[in-house]
């Protein structure tokens, strides 16, 4: 059972700088591929980045590639995402994912365990 508990968004503007922190709870944080995703209002939830559980391996969703990058800390159990020249379309709820599978997986029914998600805002 893992716990996740996400942390930092709020309101920037347009070419401004945010970053997501994600605290997770249980032993065994290190054994799981850790994401993040995120649902704009009357849209889709949305995979963004994913990162593998040694850290060794990272993927993203070709919109945000370049500006977003993903981070953890095994030893602290938080995985990061820290996202650069924001953009209004960034707009969402974000949420942090925890899934069991060996490898990266962009599908969110693919994910076992979810947070209760972090408001970002990008003003034009």
């Amino acid at each position: 059972q893992v716990q996740l508990v996400e942390s930092g968004g709020g309101l920037v503007q347009a070419g401004g700088s945010l970053r997501l922190s994600c605290a997770a709870s249980g032993r065994t944080f290190s054994s799981y591929v850790m994401g993040w995703f995120r649902q704009a209002p009357g849209k889709e939830r949305e995979f963004v980045a994913a990162i593998s559980w040694s850290g060794g391996s990272t993927r993203y969703v070709d919109s945000v590639k370049g500006r977003f990058t993903i981070s953890r800390d095994n030893a602290k159990n938080t995985v990061s995402l820290q996202m650069n020249s924001l953009k209004p379309e960034d707009t969402a709820v974000y949420y942090c994912a925890a899934d069991r599978s060996l490898g990266i997986r962009m599908a969110s029914t693919l994910y076992d365990y979810w947070g209760q998600g972090t408001q970002v805002t990008v003003s034009s």
